[in-house]
């Protein structure tokens, strides 16, 4: 570097701070049009010394995501190519994130701020950003109740332009890339129907029906009556229209309403797709042994839920993904999952793993947003929709590099029916 160090060469020495790095491998564009960094490398657009300030209070992955959902920070072109550049650097590879910058580095960073006039009180966290404290204690029914209502209560418009018709959100089953979203979620939901071996009459526990398309392709298809269950408002309200629209108001019941509050068992089969992530890690026996009450003996539970595959412990507290997207949100290992389903009451009797599946429905759902931008940020807010492409964009890189899975897996309750030799869904 020569002479006076512009605005971008000052952003790229704070970020290389943040990082833990002498060079962010990302080409940095400062508010004042000066550019600093490889000319080959994904371009981050800083709009305003706030960004830099978020990054002195917060220096780590929660000011960089405050700065994005606030519209100061955004990627050039490809956010993914510049998420994953930055996630490839320093602390942020190590996940070492707790430690923070050394002492060395937040001198740096504050030299830095000085000189580009960022040093200020704490700017406020975008409105998007949520602590549930005030609800009491964690994986309480009203705080489950409050943390459901955070994720998915933010408009069935918005989410109709994320998901595309089929208003399934959970990983979907591709044959191969060439399919298409419609057909990889149609074929994951008959493969859970499949899995729980419908038949005309059977009655089905969907735990965590969202918008009722399982529900309704077990009646639909499968012939079998069913009870949905929600926590949101909003998904159940959408799932009663579609199910009085497609005629099959006798055969499907959508409640809102906690898992822990079921009564009306015996079941004949339970799926569990895309919920149990909201259960808690100290909650999963009792969420095992409720589920297994429910089950008539010989029936089937499945299980599908995204495993932590990078180390002993899901996010810290202070992440963006636990701020602003899946507040008290747990993830453990496919191992502890297993041991914690099974029991003398349920009997493992199939694992499926679906990782690489999560990232090609990831970058789907991506498309559907970026495609209709203008048309989300209409349906809730510009910081929402922000922190939706974010999360979705780097969920599909942890599931990229193993450091998030997804797993169905298969119990059997003791007693009736022996389960098959070999698997009977195939």
């Amino acid at each position: 570097m020569t002479g006076i160090p512009t605005v971008a060469d000052r952003l790229g020495t704070a970020l290389g701070a943040v990082l833990g790095v002498d060079r962010p491998p990302v080409r940095l564009r400062a508010w004042d049009g000066t550019v600093a960094g490889p000319e080959d490398a994904p371009e981050l657009v800083v709009r305003s010394p706030q960004a830099l300030r978020r990054l002195l209070w917060a220096p780590g992955e929660l000011g960089l995501a405050r700065a994005y959902v606030a519209g100061e920070l955004d990627a050039a072109d490809d956010l993914s190519a510049a998420f994953a550049a930055l996630s490839s650097a320093g602390r942020l590879a190590a996940d070492d994130e707790a430690a923070g910058p050394s002492v060395a580095a937040r001198l740096s960073l504050l030299r830095t701020g000085l000189a580009l006039g960022a040093i200020g009180r704490e700017p406020p966290p975008p409105p998007e950003e949520v602590r549930l404290r005030r609800y009491g204690r964690q994986h309480s029914r009203r705080r489950d109740a409050a943390a459901v209502s955070h994720h998915y209560d933010v408009g069935n418009d918005f989410y109709r332009l994320v998901l595309g018709p089929s208003m399934v959100y959970s990983c979907a089953v591709w044959d191969d890339e060439t399919v298409g979203l419609e057909a990889a979620q149609e074929a994951k939901i008959d493969l859970v129907c499949r899995k729980l071996a419908l038949r005309p009459g059977m009655r089905l526990l969907d735990v965590g029906c969202g918008w009722g398309s399982l529900a309704l392709h077990a009646a639909e298809r499968y012939g079998a009556q069913v009870v949905g269950i929600t926590l949101s408002v909003e998904q159940a309200t959408l799932a009663r229209k579609r199910v009085a629209e497609e005629g099959l108001t006798e055969k499907v019941d959508i409640r809102v309403q906690d898992y822990r509050a079921v009564e009306d068992g015996p079941f004949d089969a339970i799926g569990s797709v895309g919920m149990a992530e909201h259960v808690g890690r100290a909650k999963l026996p009792g969420y095992a042994a409720a589920l297994a009450a429910l089950l008539r003996p010989g029936g089937r539970l499945l299980n599908h839920a995204i495993s932590w595959d990078a180390g002993d412990t899901t996010w810290e507290t202070d992440s963006f993904i636990a701020r602003y997207v899946f507040p008290d949100g747990e993830l453990i290992s496919l191992g502890d999952m297993v041991n914690a389903l099974s029991s003398a009451d349920l009997e493992v009797i199939d694992v499926e793993a679906l990782r690489r599946h999560y990232a090609l429905t990831l970058r789907a759902w991506v498309r559907n947003l970026e495609e209709h931008w203008d048309d989300a940020v209409a349906a809730t807010s510009e910081g929402r929709a922000r922190v939706w492409r974010l999360y979705m964009t780097a969920s599909a890189l942890s599931f990229d590099l193993g450091k998030l899975g997804v797993n169905q897996v298969l119990l059997h309750r003791s007693g009736g029916s022996p389960p098959p030799l070999r698997p009977d869904w195939i």
